[in-house]
Protein backbone atom coordinates (compact mmCIF):
# COMPACT_ATOMS: atom_id res chain seq x y z
CA UNK A 1 0.00 0.00 0.00
CA UNK A 2 0.91 3.44 -0.85
CA UNK A 3 1.34 6.31 1.84
CA UNK A 4 1.12 9.92 0.22
CA UNK A 5 3.89 12.18 1.37
CA UNK A 6 3.57 15.61 1.97
CA UNK A 7 6.46 16.19 -0.15
CA UNK A 8 4.67 14.90 -3.75
CA UNK A 9 2.87 18.61 -4.74
CA UNK A 10 6.26 19.57 -4.21
CA UNK A 11 7.79 17.41 -6.32
CA UNK A 12 5.27 17.18 -8.54
CA UNK A 13 5.61 21.47 -8.90
CA UNK A 14 9.77 21.08 -9.32
CA UNK A 15 9.21 18.38 -12.20
CA UNK A 16 7.61 20.46 -14.20
CA UNK A 17 9.56 23.83 -14.08
CA UNK A 18 13.37 21.72 -14.23
CA UNK A 19 14.86 19.01 -16.53
CA UNK A 20 16.37 17.29 -13.83
CA UNK A 21 15.48 16.80 -9.79
CA UNK A 22 17.84 15.29 -7.72
CA UNK A 23 16.02 13.25 -4.36
CA UNK A 24 18.52 13.13 -1.74
CA UNK A 25 17.65 11.12 2.03
CA UNK A 26 18.57 8.40 4.24
CA UNK A 27 18.45 4.82 3.08
CA UNK A 28 15.46 3.26 2.93
CA UNK A 29 13.02 6.26 3.42
CA UNK A 30 10.94 5.31 0.04
CA UNK A 31 12.43 8.11 -1.87
CA UNK A 32 12.43 5.44 -5.16
CA UNK A 33 8.55 4.46 -4.20
CA UNK A 34 7.58 8.03 -3.91
CA UNK A 35 9.58 8.96 -7.67
CA UNK A 36 8.14 6.07 -8.98
CA UNK A 37 4.42 6.29 -8.00
CA UNK A 38 4.50 10.31 -8.75
CA UNK A 39 6.67 9.23 -12.59
CA UNK A 40 4.67 9.67 -15.86
CA UNK A 41 3.69 5.92 -17.46
CA UNK A 42 6.64 6.20 -19.97
CA UNK A 43 9.42 7.53 -17.49
CA UNK A 44 11.87 4.87 -17.50
CA UNK A 45 13.03 3.14 -14.11
CA UNK A 46 16.90 2.56 -14.09
CA UNK A 47 19.64 0.98 -11.36
CA UNK A 48 22.99 1.64 -10.93
CA UNK A 49 23.07 -0.86 -8.22
CA UNK A 50 23.15 -3.26 -11.69
CA UNK A 51 26.90 -4.03 -11.91
CA UNK A 52 26.25 -4.18 -16.08
CA UNK A 53 24.45 -0.78 -16.22
CA UNK A 54 26.95 0.75 -14.03
CA UNK A 55 29.82 0.05 -15.96
CA UNK A 56 28.02 1.20 -19.29
CA UNK A 57 27.43 4.84 -17.07
CA UNK A 58 31.09 5.75 -15.63
CA UNK A 59 32.85 3.98 -19.17
CA UNK A 60 30.58 5.46 -21.52
CA UNK A 61 28.18 8.27 -20.30
CA UNK A 62 27.27 9.51 -23.50
CA UNK A 63 26.22 5.72 -24.81
CA UNK A 64 24.04 5.15 -21.32
CA UNK A 65 22.12 8.25 -22.57
CA UNK A 66 21.56 6.53 -25.56
CA UNK A 67 20.15 3.45 -24.15
CA UNK A 68 18.51 4.72 -21.65
CA UNK A 69 16.76 8.38 -22.98
CA UNK A 70 14.89 10.27 -21.39
CA UNK A 71 12.81 10.88 -19.51
CA UNK A 72 14.46 8.66 -16.75
CA UNK A 73 14.38 7.92 -12.97
CA UNK A 74 18.42 7.32 -12.79
CA UNK A 75 18.51 5.31 -9.07
CA UNK A 76 21.93 5.27 -7.12
CA UNK A 77 22.88 7.77 -9.35
CA UNK A 78 25.97 8.62 -7.10
CA UNK A 79 27.68 5.19 -8.43
CA UNK A 80 28.45 7.42 -11.64
CA UNK A 81 28.16 10.89 -11.60
CA UNK A 82 29.54 11.12 -15.11
CA UNK A 83 26.05 11.14 -16.36
CA UNK A 84 25.62 14.46 -14.99
CA UNK A 85 28.27 16.13 -17.50
CA UNK A 86 26.57 14.44 -20.58
CA UNK A 87 23.09 15.05 -20.01
CA UNK A 88 21.17 17.65 -21.86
Amino acid sequence: MYVKRAIEDTILNISETFPAMLVTGARQVGKTTLLTELAEKDRTYVTLDDPDTRRIAKADPALFMQRYTPPLIIDEIQYAPEILRTSK
